[in-house]
């Protein structure tokens, strides 16, 4: 980014800032991404090119660090990063009550709700033992249209095919809805009387399925009035 010339402090954290995709790249390595198939799996729609020319961007910024360890090449937040860290979730506070998205199709993506879903939800809720969640989006079709959460040992993974496991519990939805939910547009409760999302599966995981489900981090946030 071109420099604005000014010696202001806004100014120049701009000129780091200011590149389309940088807010968001710290937002995935805050919420605890590090290589750069997971960055990829929260951003979806920037291209491996742009993604690579914005971490190095970054790194020499400073607010990035970058680590080569046996198992690949690893990005986190530098001292720097993770004092902007708050700063960007501010802006995602404000972004929420000021600029709330109206869940529009452009809106909408499949790929990166699950991806959101699978690193907050409650995994202690499951135990040690295997739990196979699969949620489908009955407004999508061929490709995108089932997903499988797969719990296992404190960690989630998301498949886009089918493990091959046991179903536990099967979600029925449409992506409009679960992400109206995640984000705190409408309860849980409201969508499942409504019958928005109908779960098929044992009565316990879906009577709780409000405490491992969990919410999005800005979903308690109030639309401005």
């Amino acid at each position: 980014m071109s420099s604005y010339g000014q010696f202001c402090p806004i100014a120049k954290a701009s000129e780091i800032l200011g590149e389309r995709w940088t807010h968001l790249i710290v937002r995935e390595l805050g919420a605890g991404s590090e290589t750069f198939s997971d960055l990829r799996k929260g951003l979806p729609l920037i291209s491996p090119s742009l993604l690579s020319s914005r971490l190095k961007s970054l790194e020499a910024a400073g607010v990035v660090a970058r680590t080569e360890t046996e198992q690949g090449i690893r990005y986190t937040l530098s001292e720097a990063g993770r004092e902007l860290k708050p700063i960007i979730l501010q802006v995602g506070v404000w972004g929420h009550r000021w600029a709330r998205s109206k869940l529009s199709p452009e809106d909408l993506d499949p790929s990166l709700l699950m991806w959101d879903i699978h690193r907050t939800m409650n995994v202690d809720y499951f135990g040690v033992e295997r739990t196979v969640l699969r949620f489908e989006f009955s407004d999508y079709a061929a490709k995108f249209r089932r997903w499988w959460l797969v719990v296992r040992g404190g960690e989630v993974d998301v498949c886009i095919k089918d493990p091959g496991y046991d179903v536990d519990l099967e979600v029925l939805t449409d992506l409009r809805t679960l992400t109206a939910v995640w984000m705190g547009d409408i309860g849980l409760g409201q969508a499942l009387r409504d019958r928005r999302i109908r779960l098929t599966g044992p009565t316990q995981l879906k009577r709780d399925i409000a405490t491992w489900l969990g919410t999005n981090y800005f979903a308690d946030v109030k639309p401005a009035t």
